[in-house]
């Protein structure tokens, strides 16, 4: 559950409505998903401008997985 926590702490600082965030985190053998729901007006601050920001967000996400000998990935959902 560590990468849903460390998801978590990146995504609220970048938002306003904090406690509409849920992060759901589906394991499938060496894959991790992240499923992250957040109201629509947030989600342009966790894309940011030309996706650069959830392109950040992945790699830190995924840096952090591969020390476990995992691959993660964030899906973001209404």
């Amino acid at each position: 559950m560590a990468l849903a926590n460390l998801a978590d702490f990146i995504i609220k600082s970048l938002i306003d409505e904090t406690k509409t965030v849920q992060i759901a985190e589906i394991e499938q053998g060496n894959d991790i998903v992240l499923e992250v729901h957040l109201p629509k007006d947030e989600m342009g601050k966790v894309i940011g401008k030309q996706g650069k920001t959830i392109r950040a967000i992945r790699t830190i996400v995924n840096a952090a997985a591969q020390n476990q000998g995992k691959h993660a990935s964030i899906e973001l959902l209404e």
